[in-house]
């Protein structure tokens, strides 16, 4: 696998600033509307850009440049609370069950039980409603108390969200009750255990959801679990354990069989087979020598190995790849919108439809206690939290379980749109074929021609296309080094057009020798065969003369053919784009059966390509791993990196497969559509569920305590649907 490199952390801010893409934590969002609250607040501060927020992890990325305090200051004006998330604390999230919810649960249900007794079993001792009332106080003002605190402080800003709701109708309730009670109205009407119902629902919901959510991140909680937090590392000539925070770039660090390595690094001693799986999805163990890159997090499972390490903390492929698993699960999906545009506006259209409510069965005549309780039954069993939570919560499941299995995903619009492609256009060399060509043979013009190699060597010394390694690898294995150039140009598609030492020198393909006026002569029945053969003909000239022809194979992945198979099989139409020579494409595609080849196609024609494609109503994805694939993975709708590819296309993918297995591409399309298939139920059913419940409530066919039930499930059916992501696995 090549470096994965990566910038700074986003979250290194200097202090008392925000910087760009910053993440925080935000405490007391419920709901959409509360994101909702928090977003507008956010965008009113100088500086800021954009603010979104997840609410199914409950942090907000802010992009600008703004003061911390003014961050902070803005949001608890809305009513919540800000925090700073250290990079290093993002995935080691403490469990949503700690101590204190479940101890305001636990009483709560305690302190309810009781009058629930009393009330439905109509035991109306002396005392019974002064008892009542004794038992519920605790539950709505200290167990339930962050909820009418927060509703409170919404309500002074003239907002709402679901907590107002529930403050709303249990404080109806138990207000209600207590004037009956307290008034000598004769304390016939007590709810009380409407208003001990509703907060322990409501409590135990949350307590569900949170716990819920919280095995929404297992994947990425093991992602970070790789690294060790300690490493042996020689200093002074001894080994000594540190803190693996404190391993620097350059030092020597000693790994042992059966340990994980702490630090990405190059081998300096030993050798070992290494375990990558969690890191590349790659199931068997690999080898790994003297000069090979390690990852942190692997495993050596035998063989000591020293290293020196080259990348330690964020910068290591790990860091890199948890960096992109959460930057993903902090945006939005497109079909997130539709739930966004009835939340912001479902809070206030159900107080709206309560205050209907209870006019209306006033206005029947039936009475304070008649029109009260449907009322109250509107309130409580709205759930906004369902709609919210119907995408955020399979996005932060399915982009965990790709990376699972080695696939990155950039954002949830990728997630959501893969499921739609109905064309695959593939890059030929280092995506279908094994990506490490080698000269087999070379024929020069004439004998003193063959002097002329250094000059090859030389100018394709700094080229990023597997064909120049492949030329400065054959060289080396000659005994010739590349030399100084004067000046070198890479003509994308083409090839390299160098001056070295006062000769201008060509090499490339035949697209670049006819650009010069150069034609291939008596060489032109030779590189007919070699391409004819599948073979890649590099062509090289010296000071306006043909000087040789190399032959160049780069031989079939072995996993292409089944992996082309697969999607073959799911109906996509596939097209081969490479800048090879029509003889070799054609007999790549024969190979693999593909039966659309665009050969001799450059950078910019593959570009054309992809909009072509698209213009004719095609969802166009695109797979690539060379720095000429970076433009056309930028204009594809989705665009699909291969990991041992190059920096550059691997930043401008929306996926990149981290380990070279074409296999995942159609891995990551069927994720896309068991994820999108979980939204759409959890929008069904939030819709659905809010669609019926709230008319039904309204109605009076539902008791207030039975709608806190139906409440509190609503939103952790939602959540524990999209918990089924987490037993996709690959067919």
């Amino acid at each position: 696998m090549k470096d994965i490199d990566r910038s700074p952390s986003s979250n290194a801010r200097p202090p008392g600033r925000a910087h760009a893409s910053d993440t925080w934590r935000v405490e007391g969002m419920h709901c959409a509307g509360c994101a909702a609250h928090v977003e507008r607040a956010l965008a009113g501060v100088p500086g800021v850009e954009k603010a979104t927020v997840n609410l199914a992890n409950r942090r907000v990325t802010v992009h600008g440049v703004a003061r911390a305090e003014d961050l902070v200051r803005a949001v608890r004006e809305a009513g919540y609370d800000l925090g700073p998330l250290p990079r290093a604390e993002r995935s080691e999230e403490a469990p949503a069950h700690t101590a204190e919810p479940v101890r305001r649960l636990a009483i709560a249900a305690a302190l309810t039980a009781p009058v629930v007794v009393i009330s439905m079993a109509h035991l109306a001792f002396p005392g019974s409603g002064v008892l009542q009332f004794a038992l519920v106080t605790p539950v709505l003002a200290w167990a339930g108390r962050d909820v009418f605190r927060t509703a409170w402080r919404l309500a002074r800003r003239g907002t709402a969200n679901m907590d107002t709701l529930i403050a709303t109708g249990s404080g109806v309730a138990y207000t209600w009750s207590s004037v009956q009670l307290f008034s000598g109205a004769g304390g016939t009407d007590l709810y009380f255990e409407t208003a001990g119902v509703i907060v322990t629902f409501f409590l135990l919901g949350r307590f569900l959801e949170d716990r819920a959510r919280h095995r929404a991140q297992d994947a990425i909680r093991a992602l970070a679990a790789l690294e060790p937090d300690t490493a042996r590392v020689e200093r002074d000539g001894m080994e000594v354990e540190v803190p693996t925070a404190d391993v620097r770039v350059g030092d020597r660090v000693v790994v042992r069989p059966g340990e994980r390595i702490p630090v990405d690094g190059r081998v300096l001693e030993g050798g070992s087979t290494v375990d990558e799986a969690m890191i590349t999805g790659e199931g068997l163990p690999v080898v790994r020598t003297i000069g090979d890159l390690v990852l942190g997090g692997t495993i050596a499972r035998s063989g000591h190995l020293v290293l020196e390490v080259a990348r330690v903390g964020e910068d290591t492929a790990l860091g890199h790849i948890i960096r992109l698993v959460e930057d993903a699960q902090g945006t939005r999906a497109p079909i997130q919108r539709i739930a966004d545009a009835v939340s912001a506006r479902f809070v206030p259209g159900v107080l709206v439809v309560a205050l209907i409510t209870g006019a209306a069965w006033a206005f029947v005549g039936a009475g304070p206690v008649g029109a009260l309780l449907p009322a109250v039954a509107v309130l409580v069993i709205a759930c906004p939290c369902a709609l919210g939570l119907a995408t955020p919560v399979a996005i932060l499941v399915g982009t965990g379980k790709a990376a699972e299995h080695g696939i990155l995903v950039r954002s949830a619009e990728a997630l959501e749109r893969a499921q739609r492609i109905d064309t695959l256009v593939f890059d030929k060399t280092g995506t279908l074929t094994q990506g490490r060509p080698e000269v087999t043979g070379v024929v020069w013009a004439s004998p003193e021609d063959a002097g002329h190699l250094p000059l090859l060597a030389t100018a394709e010394r700094y080229s990023e296309h597997p064909l120049g390694e492949a030329v400065v690898r054959w060289a080396a294995d000659q005994g010739v080094q590349p030399r100084e150039a004067g000046s070198t140009s890479t003509v994308m598609g083409q090839g390299v057009v160098a001056r070295i030492a006062s000769h201008d020198v060509l090499v490339g393909n035949r697209r670049l020798l006819g650009a010069h006026g150069l034609d291939l002569g008596a060489l032109d029945a030779h590189v007919e065969r070699l391409e004819a053969g599948g073979q890649t003909a590099v062509l090289a000239a010296v000071d306006g003369r043909l000087v040789a022809v190399l032959a160049v194979a780069d031989p079939l992945d072995p996993m292409s053919s089944e992996a082309v198979g697969r999607l073959r099989a799911r109906g996509l139409r596939l097209v081969l784009a490479t800048g090879d020579h029509p003889a070799v494409a054609a007999a790549v595609a024969r190979a693999l059966a593909i039966d659309v080849v665009h050969a001799e196609a450059t950078p910019e024609d593959k570009v054309d390509l992809v909009r072509r494609l698209q213009a004719e109503g095609h969802v166009v994805g695109m797979v690539g791993d060379g720095i000429n694939d970076a433009p056309a993975l930028a204009a594809a709708d989705v665009s699909f990196a291969i990991g041992t590819g190059t920096h550059v296309a691997m930043e401008t993918a929306a996926i990149t497969l981290v380990h070279k297995d074409m296999a995942r591409v159609a891995m990551a399309i069927d994720l896309s559509h068991a994820t999108m298939r979980i939204i759409r139920q959890n929008l069904f059913w939030a819709f659905g569920y809010n669609a019926v419940g709230i008319p039904v409530a309204a109605l009076g066919l539902l008791s207030p305590m039975f709608a806190a039930a139906a409440m509190a499930l609503s939103s952790v059916s939602v959540v524990a649907n999209a918990l089924r992501l987490r037993r996709f696995e690959p067919t």
